[in-house]
């Protein structure tokens, strides 16, 4: 069994499910944004709050850390996805342009 069909075996995909993913990453993403000052657009911030969520729950469960609520997800999920926008600015200027 693969990691993903065993985390995705796990999940029930319901409209409630999905409006909450959708709800959790749009608040991190933005806040991530802002935070970062640099934003992706509404679908862009919520991709990256969702990816900052998975991102931020496995570091978060890497530390023993146990996030249940609605202020705590977002928390996690925010600090995932700040992670992530730093990740991808890092490979994004991995070839700076030279100036001449």
């Amino acid at each position: 069994m693969t990691l993903a069909t065993f985390v995705l075996g796990d999940i029930s995909l319901t409209a409630s499910t999905i409006l909450w993913w959708l709800v959790v990453g749009l608040i991190a993403g933005v806040l991530a944004s802002f935070v970062m000052r640099g934003g992706y657009g509404i679908v862009g911030d919520i991709v990256i709050g969702i990816v900052g969520a998975f991102l931020g729950g496995f570091l978060a469960s890497l530390l023993g850390i146990d996030a249940t609520g609605f202020v705590a997800t977002v928390i996690i999920a925010f600090i995932g996805a700040c992670i992530l926008i730093a990740l991808l600015r890092m490979v994004s200027r991995s070839y700076p342009r030279r100036r001449i």
